[in-house]
């Protein structure tokens, strides 16, 4: 079983920067691609942030593409987001995900695996 624990979260003010991390145990973590997913209150969860098996390729949500940089650090099994000028709308639970197929991390659909969040809070 693949396990998933996110760290980082926090209070922060606006243009702020958090880095969250996902550390990966269980299985071969370079055959899973992990995304990155928030869910803010009274909202669905959505797309966040997106990368593959060897970390050659990411993808983002439109709302925080130049803001956000996810990364993996594949020897020591972490997925990270590196986000930057936060904004209120930011503010959610951030969970990652993990599957070994990257449609599904793309598309947010049918994941395998997920941790159990950790919340980023503007403090405006």
């Amino acid at each position: 079983q693949v396990q998933l624990i996110e760290s980082g979260g926090g209070l922060v003010q606006p243009g702020g920067s958090l880095r969250l991390s996902c550390a990966f145990s269980g299985r071969t973590f370079t055959d899973y691609t992990v995304g990155w997913f928030r869910q803010a209150p009274g909202t669905e969860r959505e797309f966040v942030a997106g990368i593959n098996w060897g970390g050659g390729s990411t993808r983002y949500a439109d709302s925080v593409r130049g803001r956000f940089t996810i990364s993996r650090d594949n020897a020591n099994m972490f997925v990270y987001l590196q986000m930057n000028g936060l904004k209120p709308e930011d503010t959610a639970v951030y969970y990652c995900g993990a599957d070994t197929d990257f449609n599904s991390i793309l598309r947010g659909m049918l994941i395998d695996y997920w941790g159990q969040g950790t919340q980023v809070t503007d403090s405006s």
